[in-house]
Order: structure tokens, then sequence, then C-alpha cells
């Protein structure tokens, strides 16, 4: 198979790329995209063959899955399942940008996407063209651009040079991070497990501890690192190669997705970060406010065609297996409809009046 690379900072080029990207998604093939930080290979997160595709491509196994990409928050509730009130909190605070949030994943979703325990990483990107790409073909499962143990590719020749024909087409949206300095590797993006009672960080990045509890005052190191030390790069902390994946060791103890090399999970190097808030402090001003009941129907239909969309083709052996208990709510939040039932309401919807 022989590669198409196209330039991205020409119009036509990319407006033929684009579709050319989406075809091949939707054909299992799979592509290189630029993110916010470095470029990415990328798969549909619905397609098992794709999955498949992009974990040979790098040199990876089924034991170190790759995270999954929205094009917006929007799509989180058709994704993730039981997504907490601190989750939500994070998301709404640090999407898009260098921020991954493991979550329950749809158990109606009939998606593979390695040994995940059940559980799903998600982040927006802060990229343009990245959400341009998302917005056509859906949710991507994405890699960092290399072969594992390779340096990250911040061009999209260096992705060429790494992953050659076994991917079908290269977006070159220009070297990346986007105005980021170039004398350094960029920031991995941090990484908190949401999935249990008390957000967990699994791996410093981007975004800093301290402005993470501004907005949760109850996220804790799993390291017990609460100086942080050096953030995590993209091949992992300077000096300290396996550093990344001894983050992904931890989260895959606690029965979470397992992160491993950062991938494009990377953002630009962080600002400044805000002193921590006393408890409780910046949740009101934070947090969304409440859907309402047109958010919730527009959530509903997401929800029901991201399941006819993962149904269209064979079912694969879907890795489910986490068990779970329900945890009720705060006062006053609506809880959100079970995909299952969803999609039966839309499909009752479009059946008559």
């Amino acid at each position: 198979m022989n590669h198409t690379v196209y330039d991205c900072t020409s119009i036509a080029q990319r407006t033929a790329g684009l579709k050319h990207a989406a075809r091949a998604l939707a054909a299992d093939a799979c592509v290189v995209l630029p993110t916010d930080t470095v470029y990415g290979i990328g798969a549909n997160a619905f397609s098992a063959r794709g999955v498949a595709t992009l974990l040979a491509a790098k040199g990876r196994s089924r034991a170190m899955p790759p995270p999954v990409l929205i094009a917006h928050a929007g799509v989180l509730d058709g994704l993730a399942d039981e997504v907490s009130y601190d989750a939500r909190a994070l998301a709404h605070a640090f999407w898009p940008g260098g921020l991954t949030l493991i979550l329950h994943s749809h158990p109606s979703l009939g998606w593979d996407l390695g040994e995940t325990h059940g559980t799903v990483a998600l982040r927006v990107p802060d990229d343009e063209l990245a959400q341009a790409l998302l917005i056509e073909s859906g949710p991507l499962a994405v890699s960092s651009a290399n072969r594992t143990g390779h340096p990250a590719a911040s061009t999209a020749q260096a992705a060429v040079d790494m992953l050659g024909d076994s991917v079908e087409l290269y977006l070159d949206g220009g070297p990346r991070p986007v105005g980021g300095p170039v004398d350094r590797d960029p920031l991995s993006s941090t990484i908190v497990d949401c999935t249990g009672e008390t957000p967990l960080l699994v791996r410093h990045g981007t975004v800093s501890l301290a402005r993470l509890r501004s907005v949760v005052p109850s996220v804790v190191p799993a390291d017990g690192d609460e100086e942080l030390g050096v953030p995590a790069t993209a091949d992992g902390a300077p000096g300290d190669p396996a550093g990344a994946d001894r983050a992904g060791e931890r989260a895959a103890a606690g029965g979470s997705h397992a992160v491993s090399e950062p991938d494009p999970e990377a953002g630009p190097p962080a600002a400044e970060p805000a002193a921590p808030a006393e408890p409780g402090a910046a949740r009101e001003d934070q947090l969304p406010p409440a859907p309402g009941p047109a958010q919730a129907a527009a959530a509903q239909g997401l929800a029901a065609s991201l399941v006819a969309r993962s149904a269209a083709g064979t079912r694969p052996a879907v890795d489910q297996d986490r068990t779970r208990v329900p945890r009720p709510g705060s006062p006053g939040e609506p809880r959100p409809l079970p995909v299952d039932e969803a999609a039966r309401l839309v499909a009752r919807s479009r059946g008559g009046a």
C-alpha cells in the first residue's frame, strides 16, 4: 500500500485530505494527523481491525490500548458511563486541552480497544485540524505517530520515516506543537482516573495538580508526589524514559484503562499554575449548568447514533468485565438515560407521532 501526504496548509489539499481520511478510517485503515502537541496515528475507535492495525504499526500489544480522541465534550455521555460530578467539572475546565480522563466505558458500545478492563481514556485535543477530522469521522483511537520506543513525531515527515506505508495517508499540518519551544520535548497530557470515588492523578503532565485542585480539590496523586517534580514529556520524564509506562502500570493495577507511552496526549507547556483553591471553593463557578431538556434529547440522539455505528459490523468480543456498583447522583442532578433505552426512544420517535 502506497501512502499519500496532504499539505494541509493548502485549502485544496486540506479539503481533499480530510475527505480521504474519512474514507480511509471508514475502511478500517489508519491515518496520521496532527494534534495540539505531536503527530498521532489514528483509527476508527469502533473498528477492531483498525485498532489492531494501529497497534501493529506501532509495535504495541493489546495490553497497551490507545486513548480515544473526541471532537467536543458533548460526545462524553455517548462513550462513557457513570460520569461523575468531578469528571464533568474537570472536562468543563480543561477541554479542549491537555487532560485525559479515564472513565467507565459504555457497556452498550461494540468496540475493542484492547485490554481496557471496561474503561476508556478520553481527551478533546486543542487543535483545529484534529477537531475537523474528528467531526467528520467520529471518535478516533489515537496513539503517538512513532514506533514504540522511538521519539514522538513532531512533523509529518518524521511520522512517514517511522511508519511509512503502514499508514494510508498523512495530514501535514506543520511542525508540532504550534508555537511551542523547539529546544524541548512537548509535555504529555495529565491523566486522571475518574472511575472511583476519588479522582486519581495517574500521570503528571501539562495540567498541574494545583490547577486540577482549583477545580476539584479532592484529586489525589497516585504516587503520593504532592510536589509533582518534573512532568513527563512525550517520551517519558527527562532521564526516565520508562516514567510514562510506570504511570500506566499504576493505572492498570487499579483496574483502569492502561496508559503507556504518552501518545498525542501532550499539551503545550502549561502556564503558571493557579494557586489551589480552598476545598469546594471553585466548584460552583466551574461546573457547567445542569443539562436542559433540549441538551438531554441531543445526548440521547448522539448515544443512539454511536450504538448504531458500533453495531454496524460484526460485534467483537469486548473487554467489559468490570463490576461496578451504581453510585447515587448529587441531589437534583439528572441521571442520564441508559444508552439502550435512549436508542429505543429515538427509534420510537422516528416511527411516527
